[in-house]
């Protein structure tokens, strides 16, 4: 599969876990419902990985990138994005989870080496500031906790920048089943410690919805989009698949729009439009640009 369309597939795969959370939550304490995600995802992707006879990682410093992989995507980023929701509007968790490719971007710069030109640049913010545009009247709306709000937000998606570092470091020198898997199952180690304290448990309601809700976030939403993610980032620069994650509001306000009657305002399409203008601005293929030169990863164009 081209590296294009399997990023773009992740960020269609992501989008569709939205509303499968908002339908979940209603069953579930927050955090038993993301160890659960992670759990299912990260154990039907080492079934995977062994039934294909997928060998483990012996290298130590695998195990490493696995373990910062773990603890950035899946436990800082589970942790930071489901606690936000109790201090501020969406829109707002929107704008500031969306600046992590562009956190991203400056660790790819330290840690592998990559270089976006110019034009890759202005296309980042460019996507940034649509995403601003599709989100202004969502932050305007309700009361919004800052100090509390803005930090959980912040950290998941400083997480998820560390974790797409880790991810990229991985790419060519480990099954992507069998990292992810245990990226999965690691990262929910710590969730899992933090829900049997403060969450009840026995709050969950078994019920067909539910289960729909989970299988259907955790299969594809979940374990499928990480391993197309790490394909992906095998094939292109970190900094130049992350970009594709603006795309994510763009197909949730589609989903949303086609399935549950929300409305598309003329606001909305502008910053569509400016965002992935900005996708394409980053992704097109340029002389200028320098290809990643980290150690075990995978050389390749957008």
């Amino acid at each position: 599969m081209p590296a294009r369309l399997s990023a773009i597939f992740v960020m269609l795969l992501w989008a569709s876990c939205y509303p499968l959370i908002t339908v979940g939550l209603d069953s579930a304490p927050h955090l038993t419902f993301a160890v659960l995600r992670a759990v299912l995802a990260g154990t039907t992707l080492m079934a995977v990985g062994i039934i294909l006879r997928k060998p483990f990682p012996r290298d130590g410093s695998i195990w490493g990138w696995i373990i910062l992989a773990g603890l950035g995507m899946t436990g800082l980023g589970y942790y930071g994005m489901f606690h936000a929701a109790e201090f501020v509007s969406p829109g707002l968790a929107t704008v500031i989870a969306n600046s992590q490719p562009l956190i991203a971007a400056g660790l790819a710069f330290l840690f592998l080496r990559e270089r976006l030109s110019s034009k890759g640049w202005i296309g980042l913010w460019l996507g940034f500031a649509g995403i601003l545009i599709i989100a202004g009247p969502r932050i305007l709306q309700g009361p919004l906790a800052l100090s509390t709000g803005f930090a959980y937000v912040l950290l998941a998606a400083f997480g998820v920048a560390v974790g797409n570092i880790a991810i990229k470091k991985l790419s060519g020198r480990v099954d992507a089943a069998i990292a992810m898997g245990l990226q999965l199952l690691i990262g929910a180690i710590p969730l899992a410690f933090l829900a049997l304290l403060t969450e009840d448990q026995g709050q969950i309601d078994w019920s067909p919805v539910f289960i729909a809700s989970l299988l259907g976030l955790a299969i594809p939403g979940t374990a499928l989009a990480f391993w197309l993610w790490q394909y992906t980032l095998g094939k292109i620069e970190l900094s130049k698949a992350n970009v594709f994650s603006f795309l994510v509001p763009v197909f949730g306000l589609t989903i949303g729009a086609a399935f549950f009657g929300e409305r598309l305002t003329p606001l909305i399409i502008t910053g569509t439009a400016i965002a992935t203008a900005g996708v394409w601005l980053t992704t097109i293929k340029s002389s200028s640009d320098v290809q990643p030169k980290a150690k075990g990863a995978e050389d390749g164009r957008a």
